[in-house]
């Protein structure tokens, strides 16, 4: 973004005091702001952003927003005053939108988000310049930092959607205006906001009510709940997954240590790799498949860039240990569906013979989290997952659950990951595969951190 202080003022319908300027960027945060940003202050619980209006000047600000009923303002520096910062921010995000002319790509799902965001932009950046939502911008803070934040000749944005609450997505894709919208699945995250998982459908289904005129709506078909929502809507869509009722789906998935072959069907025939393992990274990669199919990317070329796509940390990646033992890193986050996901790779997983999984609590799961965590172990087949390790106080009900049982073995701490180091530590070996899964308060990496110099 390259706009004066008088285009942005005009933007806001606002008063304010300053010789024009150029401004090449938006910054909340002054240790992160860079010469030439507007800088916006916030009042939160904690902090009043105001006070730091001076320092964001002294790191290179060009301009700062300064709300109406805040006292004091600095009469030497160039302000714009506006009712509420906030708006503010997501009003000059809605005219740089309106101004821009890439097609917009807006993604949202209980799980997979993030995978899918890193699929599609890695699909289309060998032929496109694409920019893509960074780290977790994508509320209703983050995504007004991510569109100004778009070079003026971007070709492709992919926006990412998170919300907890109804509303959220329907402001999140009203802003954005998205060529293309995606539901990933629908899962059980934000049961504790939402009640029921009839509840996220819904709240998901927002993505749709900013989705441009011309628009398409691709959606996981494979999800009951989101049939009779796109039945009742009158919209271009595309359903993917892995039943043959899908628009695309993929068939003959084989995982190695490289990654996961598979074929697919359907609008387009074809075998693709990807160098990420999970029959669920599969279903997030036929959505990027379809994307560019639909903006005329040919077969060879899907092909040769999804080869080369790197998911973003903790996502299904594979480490080595410095003992040749083999981790799975897929620890950002965690809810029953990408936890019986990750168990199902696991068990069908020929990468090592002796299989472990290392848990942690699934939060926000609301008063049936207990149930949630117990119903564990209805996936788990331990069988063919020879070592179990639970770490939380909520795993503790699948631990009460497991213990009993005389095949299992399992370990469980509340709070501490030293006795799962230490059994790992015992009883592991270069034969082995180590699922690390959990929610992101969990923080589970740590326990890698205990292998991996």
């Amino acid at each position: 973004m390259k706009k004066t202080i008088n285009e942005i003022a005009a933007w806001l319908n606002a008063d304010h005091v300053a010789e024009d300027a150029i401004v090449t960027g938006v910054s909340i945060n002054t240790r992160t702001l860079q010469k030439g940003d507007l800088f916006i202050p916030f009042r939160g619980e904690n902090t009043n952003g105001h006070k730091y209006v001076a320092q964001a000047f002294e790191n290179g600000a060009a301009a700062a927003l300064w709300q109406k009923d805040e006292p004091n303002p600095p009469a030497d520096l160039p302000l714009i005053f506006v009712d509420d910062s906030e708006e503010a921010l997501q009003q000059m995000a809605r005219a740089y939108r309106a101004e821009h002319q890439a097609t917009f790509i807006a993604v949202t799902g209980s799980n997979g988000k993030t995978s899918t965001k890193d699929l599609i932009a890695g699909t289309l950046s060998p032929y496109y310049k694409v920019q893509k939502t960074e780290g977790n911008y994508n509320n209703q803070l983050g995504l007004p930092l991510t569109l100004l934040g778009l070079d003026e000749d971007t070709q492709f944005a992919v926006l990412e959607m998170g919300m907890d609450g109804y509303h959220q997505i329907e402001l999140l894709t009203k802003l954005a205006q998205p060529k293309y919208a995606i539901i990933t699945n629908i899962g059980e995250a934000h049961m504790e906001a939402l009640g029921s998982r009839e509840g996220i459908a819904k709240a998901k289904f927002e993505i749709v009510q900013g989705l441009q005129q011309d628009g398409k709506f691709f959606f996981d078909g494979d999800e009951p709940l989101l049939r009779p929502l796109v039945e009742a809507a009158n919209l271009n869509t595309v359903s993917f997954g892995l039943e043959e009722s899908d628009d695309l789906f993929a068939s003959n998935i084989v995982e190695d240590q490289r990654g996961s072959h598979f074929d697919v069907h359907g609008v387009m025939e074809d075998r693709f790799f990807i160098s990420v393992l999970g029959r669920h990274q599969v279903k997030n990669t036929l959505i990027a498949i379809l994307i560019a199919k639909e903006i005329g990317l040919s077969n060879d070329q899907i092909r040769e860039s999804l080869k080369q796509v790197q998911l973003t940390n903790m996502r299904m990646q594979l480490i080595e240990a410095d003992n040749g033992m083999l981790f799975i890193n897929d620890a950002y986050n965690a809810a029953p569906t990408s936890v019986r996901a990750a168990l199902n790779f696991v068990e069908h997983a020929t990468l090592r013979p002796d299989k472990w999984v290392v848990l942690g609590d699934m939060l926000e799961l609301g008063t049936n989290e207990r149930q949630f965590h117990e119903n564990i172990a209805n996936d788990l087949n331990t069988e063919a997952i020879n070592h179990v390790c639970l770490y939380g106080p909520r795993m503790e009900a699948l631990y009460e659950k497991l213990r009993v049982q005389a095949n299992v073995d399992v370990v469980w701490s509340a709070d501490d990951y030293a006795p799962i180091i230490t059994k790992i530590e015992k009883d592991a070996s270069k034969d082995s595969l180590v699922l690390l899964k959990g929610s992101r308060g969990m923080a589970l990496e740590n326990v890698l951190q205990a292998f991996v110099k």
